[in-house]
């Protein structure tokens, strides 16, 4: 039974979904992915960053009612006015977070919080009715072979308790209209039993270092000058599957300059 949860959460945290987030929709052959994606506030300086919270998330569906192919990868890019900053935050390293509870995590490693989320999903077995998993998610700074991670910490406790910790690489391109990129690969999982039905994942954390204030994520609104605001694809999605599938989809929004 843990290892049916942590199926579920695992696909779960992927696809994230915050509910304050509007979405785009793709759909190939029968199999369909939701991506959402959102920040806050909209209103944002032209020619500096400012602390913004950014939201992402979804959901996988077949349009036959069918169970989905296993999630084996996902990528998610941030468009290049957006900024990440991680000096002077704490780092947690993954061993605090295996084997461990939501409480357990944040006592570990509060400091380096940058993350949190809910997800909800269902477990469909041979001969039963599906029956609901729901817990925490939790997002932490961390560093892998002097790398940036965000470690990701999954906890289900209902009906039973189990956790996972998945990395999530933080590469950044030099040029194009993405300059973030979060991506992982997930591991293949011998139980597909398991489907999403709710979730919510949103980063954001302001800190301090010394006298300075800092934001782990920030951006601007890049519009050119004499216009008040701009539409920009902000977030895209690709995730792959274990059929050979590749889904993605971008997400386009807007933004006022203040």
């Amino acid at each position: 039974m843990p290892r049916l949860a942590s199926t579920i959460a695992l696909v779960a945290v992927l696809l994230g979904a915050a509910a304050a987030a509007r979405g785009e929709a793709i759909q190939q052959g029968q199999l369909r992915v939701d991506f959402k994606a959102g920040f806050a506030p909209r209103s944002l300086p032209r020619d500096r960053p400012a602390p913004v919270r950014v939201s992402l998330g979804g959901s996988v569906a077949t349009a036959d009612g069918s169970r989905p192919p296993q999630l084996r990868r996902i990528s998610i890019a941030l468009n290049r006015y957006g900024r990440l900053t991680t000096r002077g935050l704490p780092i947690c390293a993954r061993g605090e977070l295996e084997s461990t509870s939501s409480a357990t995590a944040l006592r570990r490693c509060r400091g380096a919080l940058v993350g949190r989320g809910r997800f909800g999903a269902d477990v469909a077995l041979p001969n039963l009715a599906p029956f609901p998993v729901a817990g925490s998610v939790l997002a932490f700074n961390s560093r892998v072979r002097g790398k940036l991670v965000i470690l990701v910490h999954i906890y289900g406790s209902k009906p039973v308790r189990a956790s996972l910790v998945l990395s999530f690489k933080v590469s950044h391109r030099r040029r194009g209209t993405f300059g973030t990129v979060l991506s992982t690969r997930i591991p293949r999982i011998a139980s597909d039993v398991g489907y999403v039905t709710d979730v919510s994942l949103s980063f954001g954390r302001r800190y301090r270092v010394g006298s300075e204030r800092l934001s782990f994520l920030s951006a601007r609104c890049a519009a050119p000058a004499g216009f008040p605001g701009a539409l920009f694809p902000f977030a895209r999605g690709s995730f792959l599957f274990a059929n050979g599938q590749r889904l993605t989809t971008t997400v386009v929004r807007d933004c006022a300059v203040r």
